[in-house]
């Protein structure tokens, strides 16, 4: 039953030289241990650098660790490996390998087929063209009714830390995609698989379904080697792949959105933590997107978010300087169709000098990918990883980090106005006219905002029904003067940008000291890794409001760092329930799970079910591997009438 789409092939680059190439002279063999100490445990032992610690690298597979080795965002610092010991290093560090792995999906094969694939246009990252986030119809629950949620199923993915991509559902379908690769399509009703599909690298961004002009029900995705695949949606069987790199550290954060038999592909870098390293050129890769034909993947546009880098000097470390750099485009790109055009938001600059570009909301010609017009909300936001640790890499003058990260919004009123709604990391929100050249209406500041890669204001969405928007705020506590963290959900009025109504958020309980994770100088100083005792903490340093927000019927959801996931009244902000999640699990595949922080998207309402994805330990945050299915009774309770 199970489709392998695409060969791994990195095992053997891992092990063998180039075609055509001489082989290189054997190396002297040094131990496995040796090779991360040397060239791995700067970063790994150090949290400022926000790195997987060697305790959650142990728990990858071989395939994610070689990947991202061969291609991915450890390649600058795998370069001086040899092939073998690329290979020694990564069979140390892995877990037992992906069959072994994988051996659940036979066991839990449904044995009825699958239903029909309805399209709704609403099935991706936004819910929608405009990603608003508002699911308008196809959900049961209310605020009347989601006392009755009861946990339905679950299941627990082997091998797993991050549940980062958002699933999509379709009639009585649920595809779902996984950091080791897989591809799985599920019965919404028990879990069980109906088929199950393999990318090389770890499925990274939402999944989005659409219809070719083809006619052929598609789910659209990329995986964290900056490969965008198609693939049928009724068999698993891949229709094309295509690498959309830019640069060798380029990366799809976002998601693909699809509009007209195209497909539109946000690109950011992992250049901004590479920069922490004293011997890193910084900073020569930006951000961009490109557009691709959805029925063969080819390239028909690419829109570069700044310059070709040039050489600016050298560092206090004696290493060439390059610049301008970074503008990265972290979010899902928004489809405008009546006036042609296409919006993104950027992040700052990695190295000097500044571009126009940076923490900016831009809008592109749909057709061409040419810049229309564009909202700059910070200007000179210059900063890479490095100036968490006062490296040489860290540019004169560092800007605080403050990127546009959440994707635009763009509202529609009741009679009919269009607004374009984005969110910073500062804690403001910006109201912007689509029809006089992306003119500023208003700006709202919600929180102070922290600098030096706080992740703090609003970090991946919003949800607008057009009259309100929807805003969570992820502010971490720090030690800064004159800071106040603002962790929460605010609801505005889209007319005036007035405060509708704010539910802020507490920890309510008293974190352990030896939880707290340190960063950046304050890392160094004590020599400490900053790590916690155990992956969930009885009370979690972080608790606040990261990922993005999900309007349905009249209840917002909202998911925490803590694992909580609060419902709240649409109308009042209220508190109607509040789901757990970081917690272990006896999922229902036979696999022990434990859920973790709810981050990027985290959940999706559809019919009678919600459905939760718990789990993301980037950032010092809590790992998980729970996809959990919370649902109304089959037959809903009747309402009580006073």
């Amino acid at each position: 039953m199970k489709r392998v789409f695409l060969a791994l092939a990195v095992l053997a680059l891992a092990a063998t030289a180039g075609a055509g190439e001489p082989a290189p002279e054997a190396a002297p063999a040094v131990a496995p241990e040796v090779l991360y100490e040397r060239h791995c445990a700067t970063c790994h032992a150090n949290p400022a650098t926000r790195s997987p610690t060697l305790a959650s690298l142990q728990q990858m597979p071989l395939a994610r660790l070689l990947s991202a080795m061969e291609f991915g965002k450890m390649q600058v610092q795998a370069a001086a490996l040899t092939p073998q010991q690329r290979l020694a290093l990564g069979q140390w560090l892995a877990a037992p390998e992906d069959a072994r792995r994988d051996a659940w999906i036979a066991r839990h094969a449904c044995t009825h087929p699958p239903g029909e694939i309805p399209l709704s246009g609403a099935q991706n990252w936004g819910f929608g063209a405009h990603n608003t986030r508002f699911l308008r119809e196809g959900v049961a629950i209310t605020a009347t009714n989601i006392g009755q949620l009861e946990l339905a199923w679950s299941l627990a993915l082997p091998q797993v830390t991050d549940m980062r991509s958002q699933p999509v559902a379709a009639g009585s379908l649920l595809f779902l995609g996984t950091q080791t690769g897989n591809l799985l399509a599920l019965d919404q009703a028990s879990g069980c698989v109906h088929w199950a599909s393999r990318a090389v690298g770890g499925i990274r961004s939402a999944l989005t379904l659409a219809a070719t002009p083809d006619g052929v029900a598609t789910l659209f995705f990329a995986d964290d080697l900056g490969t965008v695949y198609a693939v049928d949606a009724r068999t698993g069987i891949a229709r094309w792949h295509v690498d959309v790199r830019l640069f060798p550290s380029s990366v799809v954060s976002g998601s693909p959105s699809y509009h007209d038999g195209r497909l539109f592909v946000p690109l950011s870098s992992f250049e901004v933590a590479a920069a922490g390293m004293p011997t890193h050129a910084c900073c020569r890769s930006h951000g961009g997107v490109r557009a691709l034909d959805a029925q063969s993947g080819e390239v028909l546009w690419t829109w570069h978010s700044a310059p070709a880098a040039e050489p600016t000097g050298k560092s206090a470390a004696g290493v060439q300087r390059w610049g301008p750099s970074g503008a990265s485009v972290w979010s899902t790109p928004t489809i405008d169709a009546k006036r042609g055009l296409l919006y993104v938001g950027t992040g700052q600059n990695f190295s000097r000098p500044a571009t126009v570009t940076s923490d900016a909301v831009i809008a592109l010609g749909i057709d061409d990918g040419k810049p229309r017009w564009q909202f700059q909300a910070l200007a000179d936001d210059v900063w890479n990883g490095a100036c968490q640790l006062a490296g040489p890499n860290c540019p004169e003058h560092p800007g605080p980090d403050w990127d546009i990260g959440a994707s635009v919004v763009l509202s529609t009123a009741p009679a009919g106005r269009d607004t374009l709604l984005a969110g910073q990391k500062s804690g403001e929100l910006f109201a912007l006219d689509p029809d006089a050249r992306g003119k500023l209406l208003w700006r709202k500041r919600l929180s102070q905002g922290t600098p030096n890669g706080g992740n703090s204001g609003i970090h991946w969405g919003m949800a607008s029904d057009g009259v309100h928007v929807f805003a969570p705020v992820s502010d971490p506590e720090r030690e800064l003067p004159g800071y106040t963290p603002r962790p929460g959900v605010y609801a505005l009025r889209i007319a005036d940008g007035s405060l509708l109504w704010e539910h802020p958020v507490t920890r309510g309980c008293v974190v352990d000291p030896a939880d707290v994770p340190l960063a950046g100088l304050a890392a160094m100083r004590q020599g400490a890794t900053g790590a916690a005792r155990s992956p969930w903490p009885a009370c979690s340093f972080f608790y606040a409001h990261s990922a993005a927000a999900v309007l349905a019927n009249d209840v917002v959801y909202a998911g925490a760092l803590d694992g909580r996931l609060r419902a709240l009244d649409a109308a009042t902000g209220r508190e109607l329930r509040t789901l757990e999640t970081a917690r272990a699990f006896r999922a229902g595949n036979g696999i022990d799970g434990h859920g973790g922080s709810i981050d990027v998207g985290g959940v999706l309402p559809h019919g009678r079910f919600l459905f939760v994805v718990s789990g993301y330990g980037m950032f010092r945050q809590m790992p998980g591997n729970m996809l959990l299915a919370w649902a109304l009774p089959p037959t809903p309770a009747r309402e009580e009438t006073p």
